[in-house]
């Protein structure tokens, strides 16, 4: 399987956002973010940008002499120009086709480039648009759904291969570099992300990277991670005892966790506010005393890439679809004593989400 699709599922795609582009009030969009113009051309090179005209016809995907191979391989539903600078490209080709009202990706193009592409096509009317791509991506289709599914069955079955060897003594960076060998053995392309293994009190950091600090008899151990598949992100987080019994208070917070969690989760619905999500499970964690120890967002979409629309905080705003994958990952964080966090990669559904990533959430003593 790949992300690809096939050139019928990305001119689809094109489709619904020149639709979207039209009730913007723009005549084309210029896409530059790598991953959007992944997204709509299923092109995986490092230099590309998208036209998106008022016609098919119109619509360009520019990349340079590097890719020319590889662009006729994977993208053979859209012309192509081959030209170094991929912008400025698009933009002439825009301009010849009448465009003068050109939207951008305000949050991706650089103040270099858009200064570059304002002095070299004065015909044009560089309109700023935000989240267009982005919007359609937070509804994933099959064959995406799919490939989420097995980075995190993936990731599910390397943890649970990784639980029967860790012991008192491997250092935070041996259990990662392990993990992480045993995603690739499984068949991940890459990891997520670079993997969280925090053990003792570094677990009362929330993204903390791997040391050389050995495990030690007691310690909690927080071990966030995901395979990548297909370009597709798992984000997973589970948080275990280690060589020794759990103490109460470790106990405590676990099962607090548990129960914001399950509160979020319950939360989940097509039509729901982001931000009463983040509030179903914040709440439980306030009412316990631990308010001030929860101070990231609950969770974020996810897909071709780790943190993707929407998020979900309670400042966000926004309101779930069906298909929109997401993560629920409340924690709490005790400074110089230890944290928990439990994380899923689940999918909102009409009928209710449906969680990607199985492994226990049981409080374990490894």
């Amino acid at each position: 399987m790949d992300d690809l699709g096939t050139a019928a599922t990305h001119s689809d795609r094109r489709a619904r956002l020149r639709a979207l582009i039209e009730t913007s009030h723009l005549e084309a969009l210029l896409v530059t973010s790598a991953t959007n113009t992944r997204y709509l051309t299923g092109f995986t090179g490092s230099n590309g940008a998208v036209l998106i005209g008022s016609e098919p016809r119109d619509d360009r995907l520019a990349t340079d002499f590097r890719y020319q191979t590889q662009v006729e391989t994977e993208c053979p539903g859209i012309d192509v120009l081959i030209d170094r600078a991929v912008g400025p490209a698009v933009a002439a080709h825009a301009a010849s086709t009448g465009v003068v009202r050109l939207g951008f990706e305000a949050e991706h193009l650089s103040v270099a480039a858009h200064a570059g592409l304002v002095e070299s096509h004065r015909d044009l009317e560089l309109v700023p648009s935000v989240g267009l791509v982005e919007s359609l991506r937070s509804v994933k289709d099959d064959t995406e759904l799919a490939a989420l599914a097995e980075a995190c069955r993936i990731s599910d079955v390397a943890l649970a291969a990784l639980l029967t060897e860790i012991r008192v003594g491997l250092t935070e960076q041996q259990v990662a570099r392990r993990l992480e060998s045993l995603m690739l053995d499984h068949g991940a392309e890459a990891t997520s992300f670079e993997s969280i293994v925090a053990t003792g009190p570094h677990s009362a950091i929330p993204h903390h990277s791997p040391t050389d600090r050995p495990i030690a008899a007691g310690d909690l151990l927080k071990i966030d991670f995901g395979a990548l598949y297909a370009g597709y992100h798992a984000d997973e987080t589970r948080t275990f005892v280690v060589g020794a019994p759990a103490a109460d208070w470790q106990r405590e917070i676990h099962a607090l966790v548990a129960e914001a969690q399950r509160a979020g989760v319950a939360a989940l619905g097509v039509g729901v506010e982001v931000r009463d999500v983040d509030h179903a499970a914040r709440s439980v964690i306030a009412a316990a005393g631990h308010a001030e120890h929860f101070g990231h967002g609950l969770g974020h979409g996810v897909g071709l890439d780790i943190h993707e629309a929407p998020m979900i905080g309670y400042s966000a705003t926004g309101i779930l679809g069906d298909r929109t994958p997401v993560t629920v990952e409340p924690g709490v964080y005790l400074p110089g004593r230890g944290g928990v966090r439990i994380e899923d990669t689940l999918v909102v559904r009409t009928g209710g989400p449906v969680s990607l990533t199985t492994t226990t959430r049981e409080l374990l003593v490894l």
